[in-house]
């Protein structure tokens, strides 16, 4: 990777933030693949949220030897907090006209900064996505590409957010036609360019957003404001997430997905954009949540290898589920964690500060 240095002969495209997502034990293997196959002149802020001591040694190493910009936070981040903390670095201190996001269990592929750049340039878009791919082995099925992201009103009136991802999990050889550039309603935040002329005229994102919708929430943000969201298949990267989770792990990862996170979300989402409460749904992603947040469970795999797939799957609906869901919100308590606290946010190192001390 080509690190830009600012006021140096060469031209940043793009300050990439490399942060969080749901786990930590990604994080190498992430950086890595976007340190060794991204070739263009870029700044790099890397955000580390209160990750364990092991990935924290590797990430400071790491900073100063490739020479970018480590921030490390005392606790841990919703997404949003992460991004903005990248994103008020970037704004106040680097001159680049894009910001790109890349979750930390991300992997990019060659060309993928250009992609983007030449998209928002060549469009005007506000914000661009790539073409979004999941799990490996890298590329052969996509996770979605542009799709559906609007306020609705049900046939009974009510308004509602509608949310539809095109050619969601679909193999790339079962796809009828070359993707192609277009302009589209919804991108996800695995990653997603963001141009300067957003935040100035939006602001930042919403930290209301605690763990989903946040990605939603930008895009009619966006839109309502006068700018445009493409997507483009010159950027591709695939969304890699671990198959087990790693015990140093769990504690991140059942708060990223606990139900209080997840139901202040929805509370934000309603008052925001004026939403009626629909009885009976839990609010918008709770089901989903709380079924991702399982797969962070050994249970449910040594239950299914047990007793079958079939009657596994039903023990865990009936048994597993609503256990897991009494001891999340036992765990995480709304009262306690259905409200943020400002995270202390220090400089573990930044190659304009170590110009500066020089």
């Amino acid at each position: 990777m080509s690190i830009s240095r600012q006021n140096s002969h060469q031209s940043s495209r793009a300050t990439v933030a490399f942060v969080p997502r749901e786990v930590f034990s990604t994080t190498k293997r992430s950086l890595e693949t976007l340190l060794e196959r991204t070739h263009e002149p870029i700044d790099l802020v890397c955000i580390d949220g209160a990750s364990p001591p092991p990935v924290a040694a590797y990430l400071k190493q790491t900073a100063a030897e490739r020479g970018f910009t480590l921030l490390r936070s005392d606790r841990y981040l919703t997404p949003n907090q992460a991004r903005n903390l990248a994103a008020e670095w970037a704004l106040a201190k680097l001159p680049s006209p894009n910001l790109v996001f890349v979750d930390n269990d991300v992997l990019v592929t060659p060309g993928w900064i250009d992609g983007l750049v030449d998209c928002a340039e060549e469009t005007g878009a506000g914000v661009v996505g790539p073409a979004y791919f999941e799990h490996l082995p890298e590329r052969q099925r996509l996770h979605m590409f542009g799709g559906t992201c609007r306020i609705d009103v049900d046939d009974q009136g009510r308004r509602i957010y509608h949310e539809r991802h095109d050619l969601a999990h679909t193999p790339i050889n079962q796809v009828g036609q070359p993707l192609t550039r277009h302009e589209t309603e919804l991108i996800e935040f695995h990653t997603v360019l963001v141009r300067r002329e957003v935040f100035e005229q939006v602001g930042l994102f919403d930290e209301g957003f605690f763990c989903t919708s946040e990605h939603g929430d930008l895009c009619l943000s966006a839109r309502k404001a006068g700018f445009s969201i493409w997507v483009d298949p010159d950027a591709q990267i695939t969304y890699a997430p671990p198959r087990r989770l790693d015990p140093a792990d769990r504690e991140f990862f059942f708060l990223r997905w606990s139900d209080a996170w997840t139901t202040a979300t929805h509370k934000r989402m309603v008052e925001k954009w004026g939403l009626d409460v629909v009885p009976n749904t839990h609010g918008r992603g709770l089901d989903w949540v709380r079924g991702h947040r399982r797969l962070g469970l050994q249970s449910p795999r040594m239950l299914r290898k047990i007793v079958g797939p079939r009657l596994g799957r039903s023990l865990e609906k009936r048994v597993i589920a609503p256990l897991d869901n009494i001891a999340n919100r036992h765990r995480y308590p709304l009262d306690v964690y259905g409200e943020l606290q400002e995270p202390k946010m220090s400089v573990v190192y930044s190659p304009t500060s170590q110009r500066q001390a020089a």
